[in-house]
């Protein structure tokens, strides 16, 4: 049986890979699961909430100390579990921010061998800050904050731009590629980044 598809969204918070993974998993020619990496950060919050109420912390931790003991294996058990699906013949959308060279290594080894689409999802600077604050559930400045680092691909096998493009029209123009029969080259020769790029 063949690896599943891993159609690898990159996109800033708010550019639209949520609305364009509905779209996706509404259309039944190609059947996808959706993996996203804010529902493994939701689920762990929710766990400690329920767990722990009365958590009261002696020390305050700073935050990239969290990020270091807590955000990373989370991380990495998302990206491990895309892996999973894909070994398992199951197609699987990726929903993340790739906005450093440590998390594109990552997946670059973990997806070596998969047929992995990378999809950018493309919106600007002005958009993302008109819809961060119409939505009123993201942190104002979070997608300004990860801009840079996100866009800094020069190519990806499909590029779609949510100002221009409907969802509906993104889903369709991704399915379009995949029905071509291409192959999906360039994450995996897209290589390794140089850390501090």
């Amino acid at each position: 049986m063949q690896k599943g598809i891993i159609l690898f969204m990159n996109g800033t918070s708010s550019a639209g890979k949520t609305s364009i993974a509905k779209e996706l998993l509404k259309q039944i020619e190609i059947p996808f699961q959706h993996v996203s990496v804010d529902d493994f950060f939701h689920n762990y919050d929710e766990f400690i909430d329920k767990k722990y109420p009365n958590l009261e912390p002696a020390i305050e931790v700073e935050q990239h100390t969290v990020a270091q003991i807590i955000f990373d294996p989370i991380g990495s058990l998302c990206y491990s579990t895309v892996k999973l699906f894909s070994e398992m013949g199951v197609n699987v959308i990726l929903d993340t921010v790739i906005d450093n060279e440590k998390w594109f290594n990552v997946c670059q080894d973990l997806f070596s061998g998969h047929p992995t689409l990378f999809v950018g999802v493309i919106c600007s600077r002005e958009e993302l800050a008109r819809r961060e604050e119409a939505r009123g559930d993201r942190a104002i400045g979070l997608a300004n904050a990860q801009f840079d680092g996100v866009y800094t691909f020069e190519k990806y096998d499909v590029e779609v731009n949510t100002e221009e493009l409907s969802p509906e029209e993104c889903a369709e123009k991704i399915l379009s590629f995949i029905q071509t029969g291409q192959a999906y080259s360039t994450f995996e020769q897209s290589g390794k980044r140089a850390l501090g790029m």
